[in-house]
């Protein structure tokens, strides 16, 4: 590997070689994350909708969202029509800080899920289903902006006729702070139809609750660090 390969396989911006069917030709180590999220076709055809006319490279500013991932615009570049290559630029991560111990207790994540379907229940005809991993000890989490975005997120899809609340650990993920590794768990939020979204509100209540929030046309996932002392 040449040290320019180099340069591009350990980039922070994932970057993929397709070829004109589609097929990849290569990608770095950002990208492979990136498709755990998203699939090939989906980025391929982002990569043809926003190449120049003409051969060459052109820049382009958008917000993308895949997963965990977000973008504020890309590049894409092509000298012949046997291949395409685009570069995503990741916008700012999630910075998780720790919680201060004043604001946070350790909660039974839940008896505080039971609490905001049962808010939401009243007067509501939704049938609530839940899939709840039975094994995520206590958290220490900030309760009252964790219930006040729950239920936002409850709000979000009352609408529909059913609402599946999924609790799981992530598996192979994890925040890392001051040398140390937290596992992450999810709270997802699903309907089985597209809602509209106040998305200022909800990222507002997930950065005072020291979480982050993905967003996605019928479902909500709230990432939490699994801090349990």
């Amino acid at each position: 590997m040449t040290f320019e390969q180099k340069w591009i396989e350990y980039d922070f911006n994932p970057f993929i070689r397709f070829k004109a069917n589609g097929k990849i030709i290569s990608l770095n180590a950002e990208a492979q994350f990136l498709l755990n999220h998203t699939n090939a076709s989906a980025i391929f055809n982002i990569a043809t909708t926003y190449a120049s006319q003409t051969f060459g490279f052109k820049t382009t500013f958008l917000d993308l969202e895949f997963g965990r991932y977000k973008f504020f615009g890309l590049t894409v570049g092509y000298d012949d029509e046997e291949e395409i290559a685009i570069k995503l630029y990741q916008a700012p991560l999630f910075k998780f800080t720790k919680p201060s111990m004043t604001h946070t207790e350790l909660v039974n994540i839940y008896t505080i899920i039971d609490l905001c379907i049962s808010t939401n229940s009243i007067n509501n005809n939704i049938d609530f289903i839940k899939q709840l991993d039975p094994s995520l000890p206590e958290v220490r989490i900030n309760t009252n902006f964790f219930i006040q975005l729950l239920n936002c997120v409850y709000q979000t899809f009352l609408d529909n006729s059913q609402i599946t609340t999924k609790l799981f650990l992530k598996v192979g993920e994890h925040i890392k702070f001051e040398d140390k590794k937290y596992l992450l768990f999810c709270v997802c939020i699903s309907a089985n139809k597209q809602a509209e979204v106040d998305k200022i509100k909800i990222n507002y209540l997930s950065t005072q609750a020291n979480l982050y929030t993905t967003i996605q046309n019928n479902a909500i996932s709230i990432n939490i660090p699994l801090i349990s002392q």
